[in-house]
């Protein structure tokens, strides 16, 4: 039940991140700029490698469905709740890298407002924590997750310099 979970999961996040590909081309061929280029590549990287380690190490050992497992599945489906939400509240403008369109406003919606980056507080973390604690995958989540908090804790810092500088300004305008 771990790995079919796991599976679907992957399979959701792929579809996903065909809208993110889409959108990238739309911002690119409309004016828009990638921002951390590198930082992308090492959170893709980085979010891959969970996804494998994950499941190596349940298969390491033995891990089976418990408690544990059925509560990191119900994170890992609030987290792709969460993901959708964010999709269909960014629209067009949404991606897995830190691209904005030309003349970027800030989105007023409540859940920007309430929860700052709720794309990696409400659904990239708790999608992390909830395959770990699916997979059982301890070492898996303390090894990776202090490299992953180091790299998104740089993605937020350029993402906090974007939206005080360009998008929030923009939308003053």
């Amino acid at each position: 039940m771990i790995y079919a979970i796991v599976a679907v999961v992957f399979v959701v996040r792929l579809v996903f991140l065909k809208v993110s590909i889409k959108n990238e081309k739309e911002i690119l061929a409309n004016g828009g700029k990638e921002y951390s280029v590198t930082n992308s590549k090492r959170l893709t990287v980085l979010h891959i490698l969970f996804y494998i380690f994950a499941v190596v190490e349940a298969l390491l050992r033995g891990a089976n469905f418990d408690v544990v497992s059925g509560i990191g599945a119900g994170l890992l489906v609030f987290s792709m709740i969460m993901l959708y939400v964010v999709i269909r509240l960014l629209k067009g403008i949404w991606t897995v890298k830190l691209m904005l369109v030309k003349d970027h406003k800030f989105n007023n919606h409540w859940l920007f407002r309430m929860v700052k980056h709720p794309n990696y507080f409400l659904n990239i973390i708790p999608e992390l924590i909830g395959l770990c604690m699916l997979c059982h995958a301890l070492y898996t989540s303390i090894v990776l997750g202090v490299f992953y908090a180091l790299v998104l804790g740089v993605r937020i810092k350029d993402e906090n310099k974007l939206l005080s500088e360009v998008i929030i300004p923009n939308s003053i305008k």
